[in-house]
């Protein structure tokens, strides 16, 4: 299904077939230290985009951003997003693909690093995609609390539970968690009550 995807996504966009590609960005997303930045979690952002294209400007350049955004993910590092964008912008550029394309990939995925505010609609589509998890039902938001926690397992518990309670409250204080209404219905106040409830037990 992941590589059917790759591979209409790639003619949409009129790009080579890059299989090469769609194979080191499967090895990346197998990673033994992975527990949830996997393939898994990129099915379920390419389905929650599938049902709401009709939100996006550039639903495709959503999707194409979507493959690369968790494409680095080392739990000790700061800057994964980028070095995920930079990676999805050599792509691009090695493809020769359009000025705007490449610019909009690399903006797309920046935005999930959750650190500012989206600047346009395509932004805070794939913001709120990327956060769906946190509107989860309860059992399935305990699994990736678990999840996150075993790819943080070389932390101490007391250094682990102080930091993941501070990026969880800093969620939980924004007005809302979604921008777009229809996954503000969805998810917001499952959202919110899956918050409390961790950090809560993290006290």
């Amino acid at each position: 299904m992941l590589e059917s995807h790759w591979l209409q996504l790639m003619k949409r966009l009129s790009l080579p077939q890059s299989l090469s590609t769609y194979t080191q960005l499967c090895a990346a997303y197998t990673e033994t230290h992975r527990f949830y930045h996997t393939l898994q979690h990129i099915n379920a952002c390419l389905i929650h985009l599938n049902n709401t294209e009709r939100l996006a400007t550039e639903p495709d350049h959503i999707a194409l951003a979507l493959w690369f955004h968790d494409a680095i993910y080392q739990p000790f590092s700061t800057n994964n997003e980028q070095q995920s964008a930079d990676w999805a912008q050599r792509f691009l550029v090695g493809l020769n693909a359009s000025p705007a394309l490449i610019d909009n990939v690399y903006r797309l995925i920046m935005a999930t690093a959750h650190n500012s505010e989206p600047q346009h609609d395509d932004e805070r589509l794939i913001v709120d995609i990327d956060l769906t998890i946190l509107g989860a039902p309860p059992t399935i938001f305990e699994e990736f609390e678990q999840n996150i926690r075993n790819e943080y397992k070389r932390v101490p518990t007391f250094i682990y539970k102080s930091k993941r309670k501070k990026i969880l409250q800093q969620f939980l204080a924004r007005p809302r968690l979604y921008y777009f209404d229809y996954f503000f219905d969805m998810f917001e106040t499952q959202a919110r009550e899956n918050l409390n409830n961790v950090i809560s037990k993290l006290n």
